[in-house]
């Protein structure tokens, strides 16, 4: 757990999207999956550079782990072990859960799950959808997780949202599978001024100015009395990274702004809060409510 001294007693989980650069939503329609291996591999050594920042800063995290990744970087799965993180599953190969069947998804987050494990050494609890893509259209998904003996999910971002969203979805965590004790733990969202928005991370917090979370943060923690859940991905520390030919204009601005200043904001983050875990955050607690 972080050493430093956060808001109101209350502690946030600190997680991080295991992926490699060219895997990303922005550049599904760019990059073919065939492709995939003649791209310069990152994984490791942006990894390896978030794996410093939290032991700089006495941090605790949670790895949601691709088992693609897992399948080809074994080492790097002990690592996040043996440096005191938790291990979860973020599917196979970033296949959003909406093209998926109920039993295509149970079959990728099996393979995913075994490929984890087996690399890390350590049970998988968690699950998170790429690009937080369970909704209201496919919520099927949660109860094939519960099913899978999953003990949390955090796959729902609680807005609406150009790529994904279930803006009608509770926005702290709740159980939301009848007769499961599975939690579902949102990406964190804030409202003020009648309006919800975005702020656990990701290209929230890459693009916008640093104050804009530490405030909505600050909120949350205070106001309502919740944990934060925030996300990153090992590339966005990654300035050096090649760009992407072709992609689309407004995939390449989300992609790529702000590379440069994101460690040092991570890193004023990290001390402003106190983090850790998803599971030491989430699992156990008394106070849940089951999904509308």
């Amino acid at each position: 757990m972080s050493g430093a001294v956060g808001n109101h007693g209350v502690c946030n989980a600190m997680s991080i999207d295991v992926e490699e650069h060219f895997q990303v939503g922005a550049f599904e329609a760019t990059i073919r999956r065939e492709d995939w291996p003649r791209w310069d591999s990152r994984v490791v050594r942006n990894t390896e550079r978030a794996l410093q920042l939290f032991a700089d800063k006495d941090v605790s995290a949670t790895f949601f782990t691709l088992g693609w990744v897992a399948e080809r970087e074994p080492a790097l799965m002990r690592r996040i072990v043996e440096n005191g993180h938790e291990i979860a599953n973020h599917g196979y190969a970033h296949d959003r859960v909406h093209t998926f069947t109920p039993e295509s998804f149970r079959a990728d987050i099996r393979k995913a799950r075994a490929l984890i494990e087996d690399a890390a050494g350590a049970e998988v609890k968690g699950y998170r959808a790429p690009s937080f893509s369970i909704g209201s259209g496919n919520r099927w998904a949660l109860e094939v997780l519960a099913e899978e003996g999953y003990a949390y999910s955090s796959s729902v971002a609680p807005i609406r949202h150009d790529h994904y969203g279930w803006p009608e979805a509770p926005r702290f965590p709740h159980t939301p599978v009848a007769g499961s004790d599975m939690i579902e733990v949102p990406v964190t969202t804030v409202e003020y001024a009648g309006r919800r928005m975005a702020c656990g991370g990701g290209g929230f917090f890459r693009l916008l100015p640093y104050g804009l979370s530490e405030w909505a943060i600050d909120r949350v923690n205070r106001v309502e009395g919740q944990a934060t859940v925030f996300y990153f991905h090992p590339w966005e520390i990654d300035p050096e990274q090649p760009v992407v030919p072709g992609a689309p204009l407004k995939s390449r601005i989300r992609h790529y702004t702000n590379l440069d200043v994101m460690e040092a904001k991570l890193a004023r983050l990290l001390d402003r809060f106190r983090w850790d875990r998803m599971d030491r955050v989430f699992l156990g607690r008394e106070t849940l409510k089951a999904a509308a």
